[in-house]
């Protein structure tokens, strides 16, 4: 169960970092709800990308395991601590602690206009799907969703 300090943390990133016009952000309620279940993880970090528990977060990521697959259903950098690979930090942590849990597998989503693409293929994950018109905006545009996957050969 996620305690109320570190449920303010994941909203404050939240709040900071996703832009209204994309509705791209979980409500509180969707984030406790997602991180009463078991299968569920949160990894916060700090502005140098070490994990966390409380407090003055930079930066989050939410992802959800099943077997040896997992989605990566959440990442989050501040604005004031984008441009540093703190994005890049935070998601190598991610990955590595996804590992150790037994994930030979991580999807991710995103909307086809979202800048973090090139962050994404830095990590190793590659574009295997598009859904058309999968996400809409809040003018009503629909936007493409790219489904990425980084598989583990180990």
């Amino acid at each position: 169960m996620i305690g109320e300090a570190e449920l303010d943390a994941v909203m404050a990133v939240m709040d900071s970092s996703f832009e209204p016009h994309w509705r791209e952000a979980w409500t509180r309620g969707q984030v406790r709800d997602s991180l009463e279940m078991p299968s569920t993880f949160l990894l916060l970090a700090d502005g140098e990308g070490r994990p966390v528990a409380e407090g003055a977060a930079a930066g989050f990521v939410l992802s959800r395991q099943a077997l040896d697959e997992e989605e990566l259903l959440l990442i989050a950098v501040r604005p004031e601590a984008r441009g540093r690979g703190l994005g890049a930090r935070l998601l190598a942590s991610y990955i590595a602690a996804a590992r150790r849990r037994g994930v030979r597998r991580i999807f991710l989503e995103m909307r086809a206009n979202n800048p973090a693409h090139a962050l994404y293929s830095r990590c190793g994950f590659a574009a295997i799907g598009t859904r058309p018109r999968y996400y809409l905006a809040a003018d009503g545009q629909g936007i493409d969703a790219i489904t990425f996957a980084l598989n583990f050969d180990d």
